[in-house]
Protein backbone atom coordinates (compact mmCIF):
# COMPACT_ATOMS: atom_id res chain seq x y z
CA UNK A 1 0.00 0.00 0.00
CA UNK A 2 2.97 2.60 0.93
CA UNK A 3 4.79 1.74 -2.28
CA UNK A 4 1.50 2.72 -4.69
CA UNK A 5 0.80 5.64 -2.55
CA UNK A 6 4.51 6.71 -3.12
CA UNK A 7 4.36 5.81 -6.89
CA UNK A 8 1.37 7.93 -7.11
CA UNK A 9 2.54 10.50 -5.41
CA UNK A 10 5.75 10.83 -7.79
CA UNK A 11 3.69 10.34 -10.92
CA UNK A 12 1.76 13.64 -9.41
CA UNK A 13 4.59 15.64 -8.81
CA UNK A 14 6.09 14.74 -12.31
CA UNK A 15 3.38 14.99 -14.22
CA UNK A 16 4.43 18.11 -16.86
CA UNK A 17 1.06 19.39 -18.98
CA UNK A 18 1.29 22.27 -21.43
CA UNK A 19 -0.77 25.82 -20.83
CA UNK A 20 -3.96 26.11 -21.53
CA UNK A 21 -4.95 22.54 -20.17
CA UNK A 22 -8.95 21.80 -19.84
CA UNK A 23 -10.18 19.03 -17.47
CA UNK A 24 -13.30 17.17 -18.54
CA UNK A 25 -15.29 14.86 -16.15
CA UNK A 26 -18.02 13.15 -16.44
CA UNK A 27 -19.37 9.99 -16.53
CA UNK A 28 -17.71 6.52 -17.66
CA UNK A 29 -20.33 4.64 -18.19
CA UNK A 30 -21.98 6.79 -21.12
CA UNK A 31 -21.67 4.64 -24.59
CA UNK A 32 -20.17 6.30 -27.47
CA UNK A 33 -24.00 7.72 -28.70
CA UNK A 34 -25.04 9.07 -25.28
CA UNK A 35 -26.22 12.53 -26.18
CA UNK A 36 -23.73 13.96 -23.37
CA UNK A 37 -20.56 11.64 -24.99
CA UNK A 38 -21.21 13.32 -28.43
CA UNK A 39 -21.16 16.69 -26.28
CA UNK A 40 -18.16 16.17 -24.72
CA UNK A 41 -16.24 15.02 -28.26
CA UNK A 42 -17.55 17.80 -30.15
CA UNK A 43 -16.36 20.52 -27.23
CA UNK A 44 -12.93 18.90 -26.72
CA UNK A 45 -12.34 18.95 -30.52
CA UNK A 46 -12.94 23.13 -30.77
CA UNK A 47 -11.10 23.62 -27.92
CA UNK A 48 -7.94 21.02 -29.03
CA UNK A 49 -8.25 22.71 -32.54
CA UNK A 50 -7.93 25.66 -30.90
CA UNK A 51 -4.50 24.70 -29.07
CA UNK A 52 -6.43 24.08 -25.49
CA UNK A 53 -4.78 20.48 -24.06
CA UNK A 54 -7.39 18.11 -22.96
CA UNK A 55 -7.20 16.24 -20.05
CA UNK A 56 -9.57 13.42 -18.90
CA UNK A 57 -9.67 10.24 -16.31
CA UNK A 58 -9.00 8.24 -19.53
CA UNK A 59 -11.65 5.86 -19.34
CA UNK A 60 -14.60 5.59 -21.09
CA UNK A 61 -17.94 7.61 -21.49
CA UNK A 62 -17.07 11.29 -21.37
CA UNK A 63 -13.47 10.78 -20.78
CA UNK A 64 -13.00 8.51 -24.22
CA UNK A 65 -15.29 11.41 -26.06
CA UNK A 66 -13.32 13.95 -25.02
CA UNK A 67 -9.57 12.28 -25.86
CA UNK A 68 -11.36 11.15 -29.22
CA UNK A 69 -12.24 15.23 -29.59
CA UNK A 70 -8.74 15.80 -29.52
CA UNK A 71 -7.53 12.81 -31.18
CA UNK A 72 -9.67 13.68 -34.25
CA UNK A 73 -8.31 17.16 -33.87
CA UNK A 74 -4.91 15.63 -34.15
CA UNK A 75 -3.66 17.20 -31.10
CA UNK A 76 -2.48 15.66 -27.80
CA UNK A 77 -4.51 14.62 -24.67
CA UNK A 78 -3.55 13.48 -21.42
CA UNK A 79 -5.69 10.44 -19.71
CA UNK A 80 -5.19 10.42 -16.05
CA UNK A 81 -6.30 7.04 -14.91
CA UNK A 82 -7.17 5.10 -12.05
CA UNK A 83 -7.16 1.08 -11.33
CA UNK A 84 -10.75 -0.05 -10.41
CA UNK A 85 -11.67 -3.43 -9.60
CA UNK A 86 -14.84 -3.67 -11.99
CA UNK A 87 -14.99 -0.70 -14.73
CA UNK A 88 -12.32 1.44 -15.59
CA UNK A 89 -9.74 0.92 -18.18
CA UNK A 90 -7.93 3.58 -20.18
CA UNK A 91 -9.25 4.48 -23.71
CA UNK A 92 -7.34 4.70 -26.62
CA UNK A 93 -7.25 7.87 -27.78
CA UNK A 94 -5.26 9.69 -25.54
CA UNK A 95 -1.50 10.24 -26.54
CA UNK A 96 -0.26 10.61 -22.35
CA UNK A 97 -1.14 8.11 -19.88
CA UNK A 98 -0.54 7.30 -16.19
CA UNK A 99 -2.49 5.02 -14.15
CA UNK A 100 -3.02 5.71 -10.51
CA UNK A 101 -3.80 3.11 -7.82
CA UNK A 102 -5.25 6.07 -5.46
CA UNK A 103 -8.67 8.01 -5.82
CA UNK A 104 -7.33 10.84 -3.94
CA UNK A 105 -3.78 11.59 -5.65
CA UNK A 106 -5.34 11.07 -9.36
CA UNK A 107 -7.93 14.03 -8.70
CA UNK A 108 -4.57 15.85 -7.56
CA UNK A 109 -3.02 15.39 -10.87
CA UNK A 110 -6.82 16.01 -13.02
CA UNK A 111 -6.79 19.14 -10.90
CA UNK A 112 -3.74 21.07 -10.79
CA UNK A 113 -2.74 21.71 -14.06
CA UNK A 114 -6.50 23.35 -15.34
CA UNK A 115 -7.94 26.07 -14.70
CA UNK A 116 -11.17 25.49 -16.53
CA UNK A 117 -13.02 22.06 -16.03
CA UNK A 118 -15.97 20.96 -17.75
CA UNK A 119 -18.23 18.77 -15.94
CA UNK A 120 -20.59 16.76 -17.63
CA UNK A 121 -23.59 14.40 -16.18
CA UNK A 122 -21.60 11.74 -13.68
CA UNK A 123 -22.51 9.65 -10.89
CA UNK A 124 -20.34 9.78 -7.41
CA UNK A 125 -16.91 9.81 -8.97
CA UNK A 126 -17.56 13.23 -10.71
CA UNK A 127 -19.85 14.87 -7.85
CA UNK A 128 -16.51 14.21 -5.59
CA UNK A 129 -14.56 15.86 -8.50
CA UNK A 130 -16.94 18.61 -8.62
CA UNK A 131 -16.93 19.21 -5.18
CA UNK A 132 -13.56 18.81 -4.86
CA UNK A 133 -12.87 22.21 -7.43
CA UNK A 134 -15.66 23.83 -5.54
CA UNK A 135 -14.28 24.13 -2.33
CA UNK A 136 -10.53 24.68 -4.26
CA UNK A 137 -11.85 27.74 -5.54
CA UNK A 138 -14.26 28.46 -2.54
CA UNK A 139 -11.46 29.28 -0.10
CA UNK A 140 -9.01 30.62 -2.73
CA UNK A 141 -6.59 27.82 -2.94
CA UNK A 142 -7.23 27.68 -6.73
CA UNK A 143 -8.63 30.09 -9.87
CA UNK A 144 -10.49 28.37 -11.72
CA UNK A 145 -13.54 28.60 -14.31
CA UNK A 146 -15.52 25.67 -13.84
CA UNK A 147 -19.08 25.31 -16.38
CA UNK A 148 -21.63 22.56 -16.12
CA UNK A 149 -23.15 20.99 -18.85
CA UNK A 150 -26.98 19.84 -18.77
CA UNK A 151 -29.31 22.41 -17.34
CA UNK A 152 -31.74 19.42 -16.95
CA UNK A 153 -29.38 17.64 -15.29
CA UNK A 154 -27.72 20.15 -13.02
CA UNK A 155 -31.02 22.02 -12.04
CA UNK A 156 -32.06 19.47 -8.98
CA UNK A 157 -28.69 19.50 -7.53
CA UNK A 158 -28.41 23.69 -8.32
CA UNK A 159 -31.81 24.14 -6.36
CA UNK A 160 -30.49 21.95 -3.56
CA UNK A 161 -27.44 24.12 -3.41
CA UNK A 162 -29.69 27.30 -2.87
CA UNK A 163 -33.03 25.66 -0.90
CA UNK A 164 -31.16 23.80 1.72
CA UNK A 165 -27.43 25.01 2.18
CA UNK A 166 -27.70 29.21 1.29
CA UNK A 167 -31.07 28.95 3.09
CA UNK A 168 -28.85 26.93 6.52
CA UNK A 169 -26.39 29.19 6.06
CA UNK A 170 -23.66 26.62 5.20
CA UNK A 171 -22.66 28.04 2.45
CA UNK A 172 -23.03 31.78 1.24
CA UNK A 173 -25.39 32.59 -1.68
CA UNK A 174 -21.64 33.85 -3.17
CA UNK A 175 -20.39 30.62 -3.04
CA UNK A 176 -23.45 29.56 -5.56
CA UNK A 177 -21.65 31.96 -8.29
CA UNK A 178 -18.68 30.14 -9.23
CA UNK A 179 -19.33 27.69 -11.50
CA UNK A 180 -21.88 28.35 -14.68
CA UNK A 181 -24.37 26.38 -16.06
CA UNK A 182 -24.75 25.85 -19.87
CA UNK A 183 -26.33 23.85 -22.80
CA UNK A 184 -24.17 24.81 -25.52
CA UNK A 185 -21.06 23.65 -25.93
CA UNK A 186 -20.22 26.76 -28.22
CA UNK A 187 -21.19 29.30 -25.09
CA UNK A 188 -18.55 27.09 -23.18
CA UNK A 189 -15.69 27.41 -25.98
CA UNK A 190 -16.32 30.54 -26.15
CA UNK A 191 -15.98 32.03 -22.23
CA UNK A 192 -12.98 29.48 -22.31
CA UNK A 193 -11.40 30.89 -24.86
CA UNK A 194 -11.99 34.75 -23.68
CA UNK A 195 -10.65 33.76 -20.27
CA UNK A 196 -7.26 32.06 -22.42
Amino acid sequence: MYESLLSDALITKNLMFPENCVTFFGSARFDDDNFYSKQAYELAKMLANDDFTIITGGGGGIMKAANKGAYDAKKESYAINVVLPNEQKVNEFATYKSEFSNLALRKIALIKNSQNFVIFPGGYGTMDELFEILVLVQNGIKDAHIYLYGVEFWTPLIEFLHSSLVREKAISKVDTAIFSLHDQVKEIYKSIKENR
